[in-house]
């Protein structure tokens, strides 16, 4: 091993997740310096914290009140590992808390905008001038009025005494407001103050040194084991498949299964970009009419999701058959599917939806699963294809959901309503790219409604489907806003689907955000 890779190894932060819906934005910050940082729940053991490593560990905000009988609580002795600690809002009460301080319910609770004023540059605002302000965002109910002993206040503000503090001989630090988010401008500043600074971190972990990690570890787990990948033709599953077949060349085949739930011309599109442009082993399957059976008739979404995902892993072990065997299962899982599907080992995060990547495999299909994605965000996702090679068309593809039309498909998935959906979706695609929009949206579909209304088509009464617009803005997929398009071009849109989709005589927009909607509708 290079003794950049060491390095890398031994740069990592540990963010550990009290609740905040901020959490992820810790991260995806850390991740920005160029410093790989994973997040745990916050009652990861005292041992587990140790044998990870970090170079310096993160305690995230919260909902709750550490003067709360019932508060979720760390081990004490994370302050004891000679390693830096900063706490964030909910985290620097604890910590405070924890080491002796005392924390009470403030007369006034403090949200949105505040002005901090820097008392000493030090630590994590070792970036700002003595007695400088600058704008923060705050989020908070109780308020530290005694600090722990060997701390002194590092900033201010009108609201909150000690907004910032530190205990340099510790290297233990705390925050009363929010750095990750947006609304803290200079609050990457402070992470990397805290990152590089305070913990040493020199910030090489980029998508390169990432590619050389990544394939030694496959290689690692592999060994001269024959693996399946689960290719979609999405851009996950795409740049999973790319890494692991440089890691360990032929020893990969791709299978791609029509589930008869993909965008129009898109079982072609696969075949023709894999066979032709990246030379890697793909067999396909034709599994459409099972899926769609097995579909008939559900409703519930999360049912639906359960049902593909199962339906897959039939198929899979059935083909892997076929193919003489096989040891591992890859998948492009990333961490959003990871964060969203699981509230990891007890810890606070809320379930908001299954993943059928997310989860792991029947007893009995004796397949161990890779999945070389399964740390990263979209966009670094996306940066990674580039670092492979991988042309812009396919890397920059807006992301498709894995159970497909199925979840754009409100209500039973019908073979009749899945046609229409396909051809709107498709017109959707052609004008949001035409317009020169395409890779400035996160997300551009159409989901068809279970909703019929009364209209007037060639001097003709009709009563047929309505198809929702969604296009949504984001960086990660963790949060989304809605796009304004230009009215001519929504126009444009509802104008073809009306004239060219039987069966859809209403087209509207969706114009809510993430949170408190999702993404996608179901």
């Amino acid at each position: 091993m290079t003794e950049t890779t060491d390095t890398l190894h031994q740069e990592r932060i540990l963010v550990l997740d009290f609740g905040s819906q901020y959490t992820q934005l810790i991260a995806r910050r850390v991740r920005e310096s160029r410093v790989y940082c994973e997040i745990h729940p916050f009652n990861e053991g005292l041992e587990a914290v140790r044998a990870f490593a970090p170079a310096g560990i993160i305690l995230s905000g919260g909902p709750e009140s550490v003067l709360d009988s019932d508060s979720p609580m760390v081990d004490a002795g994370i302050f004891e590992l000679g390693v830096p600690v900063l706490g964030i809002c909910y985290g620097m009460q604890l910590m405070t808390h924890l080491l002796g301080g005392r924390v009470e319910e403030a007369a006034e609770r403090e949200y949105g905008r505040a002005l901090l004023h820097v008392d000493e540059a030090m630590g994590p605002l070792s970036g700002f001038a003595p007695g400088e302000d600058t704008e923060v965002w705050m989020s908070h109910g109780d308020r530290i009025v005694q600090l722990p002993a060997g701390f002194r206040s590092i900033g201010h503000t009108d609201n909150s005494p000690y907004a910032a503090i530190g205990n340099p001989e510790r290297d233990l630090y705390a925050l009363q407001f929010h750095p990750e988010v947006v609304h803290t401008p200079r609050g990457a500043e402070v992470l990397e103050g805290f990152v590089r600074g305070v913990c040493g971190c020199h910030g090489q972990w980029t998508m390169g040194s990432f590619i050389e990690l990544e394939a030694e570890r496959i290689r690692e787990q592999v060994g001269a084991g024959k693996v399946i990948s689960a290719l979609s033709g999405g851009v996950d599953s795409a740049v999973a498949s790319v890494l692991i077949h440089r890691a360990i060349g032929d020893q990969l085949t791709c299978i791609f299964v029509n589930n008869g739930l993909l965008r129009k011309g898109e079982a072609e599109r696969v075949q023709r970009v894999f066979r032709e442009w990246y030379e890697i082993p793909l067999h396909y399957v034709d599994a459409s009419d099972r899926f769609l059976d097995r579909l008939e008739g559900v409703e519930d979404p999360e049912e639906k999701r359960k049902i593909i995902g199962n339906t897959f892993i039939e198929v899979f072990e059935e083909e892997q058959a076929k193919l003489g065997g096989a040891d591992f299962l890859a998948q492009g899982t990333l961490y959003p599917d990871v964060i969203e599907s699981v509230s990891p080992k007890g810890g606070p995060s809320a379930t908001i939806k299954s993943h059928h990547n997310v989860g792991g495999l029947p007893e009995r299909m004796q397949l161990e699963l890779v999945e070389p994605l399964r740390e990263l965000f979209k966009d670094e996702v996306r940066e990674l294809g580039r670092e492979l090679g991988m042309p812009e068309e396919m890397v920059n593809r807006q992301p498709f959901p894995g159970p497909g039309l199925a979840i754009r498909c409100l209500g039973a998935v019908e073979r009749d309503k899945l046609a229409p959906l396909r051809e709107a979706d498709a017109i959707v695609l052609e004008e949001v790219k035409e317009a020169g929009l395409y890779e400035r949206i996160w997300q551009s579909f159409a989901v068809l409604l279970p909703v019929k209304s009364v209209g007037v088509m060639g001097d003709q009464r009709t009563y047929e489907n309505a198809v929702c617009l969604r296009a949504v803005e984001s960086t990660d997929g963790m949060t989304a806003d809605w796009v304004q398009l230009p009215y001519e071009l929504l126009g444009r849109i509802a104008n073809r689907i009306i004239n060219e989709v039987p069966g859809i005589n209403r087209v509207v927009y969706d114009v809510s955000s993430k949170p408190p909607g999702t993404i996608e509708w179901e």
